[in-house]
């Protein structure tokens, strides 16, 4: 039984802190943990005795420090010590020292553990070759230990990805900070003879880049010589630094302030706040302007673009860019009024959208997952196995992934979730779950042994028209999941057509013998598996996945149409065909298309479901018509296409998933059949509009037109109200399964 989040309401996290933090990430640490500490039981392990150790307990954070600084030692006899003592639920580990012994307490003890990566662990040790062999390997390997890890910007989370992370084990929380006591007022109007101070605050270090802002600096002061540069930090690189401002000229107007401990007091001396990193996840010093509404110019790294929009909330510039960096000093010191509404707009979304207070709740959120997976997997198996023909760039497959991952998150939020795919990056990136190479057998058998749902969905699966071997593979993966323990659904698919006898023999005896519960989006399919003998198994008939998906927004629809200048307003007509073989012969669609222009307003879209496959069809049907036409030529998310299938006032498909997401979005469809699934889905749909492809003529598909477009909206969107009822019947399956429960 799923436990509610009241059951994660006092939870005992325990903190390793590897020591040595400041700025940012000593302010994330320290931040995060006290708020975490207000509501649940928290200690803090500080792996150094430096300020972070020693503010710590002011702060009121119940904290524990090693007692000699260097000593590796004695900090893995207080990590172990203090796991025994306090005994976490999970241990949330920052920084390279601090997750090694995060490992180490994990294998020792049994204990979950995350990390929280602050930047690139490639470019930790950037400069410092023989400290990055060591301690940057160190630390990489611990990373490969964690159960979860945390970025701090959602493009450090999609970097972490494709370096080979689960996607679902990576979560993302941006920093926060507290504005409650900021004031709403901008600031005073400054003389416009006094000077424009440029600042930074930074470690001086090569990640930084602070050499490429001096380069800037250099050549806008050259313009503007009001200009003052202020450099606020400490590090490795401080006296090349000075020696590079000095060489260019600039050193009598440049200041290094050494390490600043009040920032917000640093930034309400600067006129503009500047970032010139190479890389970052998500940094404070972006924060702390905003608090005292100071206008930033920041790098296109890392998370800053989730802060800084280009010319609405600052700007921004590729990074070691120094050219561009100075036109943009330039530009802010010549426009105090846009100093001004850039630096109001900072405030305004750093306030709203970057609080303490949700930095807070994304972590404890975090912190439940954790603890609800970890307790979970102790009791045994745990999650699901998907299997489907996702990854390959199909529209309609992609919907389907979704919307069974939709609904068996609504069963459980927190269940992991492990998918076949040709490209598992992609996958695991656009859904949030753990994915792998669909024909990575090991792996496949892996994720089975620990699971307890396996389901075979993503439309139709069995089959062998594609070929015999890709029928093969997929009863394999049906009987492998048999053998492993897990539990069977069929989810929502479709069967056939399956010509061979032996073929139709092998299929019959492995669904019988496999299979819990078959839920089918269509008749045909049910009379198929009757015909080859599946009784065992409870067979019901549904409807496919995607009619479960919720509508899509508007501005998502009109940004889509824009794209390709299709307009908003005004009657269309979508055709989403595909190459088939025999289906050489345009002239009856091209006269149809010609026919809904001239006689109902209606322009023909042609829009492709299987990119880029489908491109080639529109521009030849395109090239034929006497009337306006648009051919979609982009790639479209599977989102995009509902919602721009949904927004027409007819739909012409040979695709099936054009058909159903026309229908569940409330849109009239006509059927061009040229597989026995889509004739059966417009026939159990209630309708008659389905025309088989060899037999296609323009007369009929012109009388099915205007038969569709005489019904209108209102028939179509009882078909789809009826579609949505029959789908819950999938859900209700796979429910029934994770619940234990046998089918009937």
């Amino acid at each position: 039984m799923l436990k509610c989040r009241s059951d994660y309401d006092d939870m005992r996290i325990m903190m390793f802190a590897a020591g040595g933090d400041i700025g940012g990430g000593k302010t994330h640490i320290l931040s995060i943990a006290r708020e975490v500490a207000r509501d649940n039981d928290l200690r803090l392990i500080c792996f150094r005795d430096d300020v972070m150790s020693r503010e710590a307990p002011s702060m009121g954070i119940d904290t524990r420090t090693v007692k000699s600084n260097g000593n590796i030692f004695e900090a893995v006899k207080l990590a172990c010590d203090q796991a025994k003592e306090f005994r976490p639920q999970l241990i949330h580990c920052h920084g390279a020292k601090a997750n090694m012994l995060g490992a180490l307490v994990k294998r020792l003890y049994g204990i979950p553990v995350m990390t929280t990566v602050h930047s690139d662990p490639n470019l930790d040790y950037l400069g410092s070759p023989l400290r990055d062999l060591v301690y940057g390997n160190i630390n990489k390997l611990s990373l490969r230990r964690m159960d979860y890890l945390v970025a701090v910007a959602d493009r450090m989370r999609e970097l972490l990805i494709e370096r080979g992370f689960d996607a679902q084990n990576i979560f993302t929380v941006y920093n926060g900070l507290d504005f409650s006591e900021s004031s709403p007022e901008p600031r005073g109007e400054k003389n416009p003879q006094e000077p424009i101070v440029v600042g930074i605050a930074a470690r001086l270090n090569p990640v930084k880049d602070i050499s490429t802002l001096i380069k800037a600096f250099s050549m806008a002061y050259a313009r503007n010589n009001l200009l003052r540069l202020s450099i606020a930090g400490s590090g490795e690189e401080e006296q090349s630094l000075k020696e590079l401002a000095t060489s260019l000229g600039i050193a009598d107007v440049t200041r290094f302030e050494g390490w600043v401990e009040d920032a917000k007091g640093y930034f309400e001396s600067v006129d503009i706040n500047v970032l010139s990193s190479l890389s970052e996840t998500f940094p404070y010093s972006l924060l702390e302007g905003a608090y005292v509404h100071c206008p930033a110019i920041a790098s296109n790294v890392g998370g800053i673009p989730y802060l800084i929009e280009d010319g609405k909330t600052g700007l921004l510039f590729e990074a070691g860019d120094s050219e561009c960096l100075a036109e943009h000093i330039l530009k802010l010191a010549a426009d105090p009024a846009l100093r001004t509404e850039l630096a109001e707009a900072l405030h305004s979304k750093a306030k709203e959208e970057f609080s303490l207070r949700r930095m807070k709740l994304d972590q404890e959120e975090i912190y439940r997952v954790l603890i609800h997976r970890s307790s979970r997997r102790k009791e045994g198996r745990y999650g699901a196995v998907l299997c489907g023909a996702y990854g390959k760039g199909n529209a309609g497959d992609d919907a389907i992934l979704h919307a069974i991952i939709s609904r068996l998150r609504k069963i459980d939020t927190y269940m992991p979730f492990y998918v076949m795919s040709r490209k598992p990056v992609e996958t695991g990136k656009k859904e949030g779950v753990g994915s792998f190479y669909i024909f990575n057998v090991p792996r496949f058998l892996k994720y089975l042994r620990r699971t307890k749902l396996f389901v075979s969905g993503g439309g139709t699966l069995i089959q062998d028209v594609t070929s015999s071997r890709s029928l093969y593979f997929y009863l394999f993966a049906l009987v492998a999941a048999k053998r492993m323990g897990c539990r069977v659904v069929m989810y929502g698919c479709g069967i056939g057509p399956i010509s061979g006898n032996f073929n139709r023999w092998l299929t019959g005896k492995v669904l019988d013998a496999t299979a819990d519960i078959i839920t089918l989006r269509d008749s045909v399919s049910m009379r198929l598996l009757e015909d080859i003998g599946v009784k065992r198994p409870e067979i019901l008939l549904s409807a496919d996945p995607t009619v479960s998906l919720p509508p899509v927004p508007e501005d998502t629809v009109r940004a889509a149409f824009a794209r390709e200048g299709v307009p908003e307003s005004g009657g269309k007509i979508a055709f989403c065909l595909r190459e088939w073989e025999g289906f050489s012969n345009y002239s009856p669609i091209a006269e149809a298309a010609n026919y809904a222009y001239n006689n109902h307003d209606l322009l023909p879209v042609f829009l492709a479901m299987e990119y880029p496959k489908d491109v080639a069809v529109g521009e030849k049907l395109g090239a034929m018509l006497s009337v306006p036409s648009k051919v979609c030529r982009e790639r479209y998310s599977a989102q995009e296409l509902r919602g721009m299938l949904s927004a027409m006032d007819l739909v012409c498909g040979m695709r099936l998933h054009s058909l159903i997401f026309a229908s569940s979005g409330g849109s009239p469809i006509v059927g061009i059949s040229y597989d026995v699934k889509v004739e059966s889905f417009v026939r159990d749909s209630g309708l008659r509009r389905c025309i088989d492809l060899e037999d296609l003529t323009a007369e009929e598909l012109i009388e099915y037109i205007d038969e569709a477009l005489e019904g209108g909206r209102s028939r179509a969107e009882e078909t789809s109200l009826c579609l949505k009822k029959m789908e819950n019947i999938n859900g209700e399956a796979a429910e029934r399964l994770l619940g234990g429960k046998e089918s009937a």
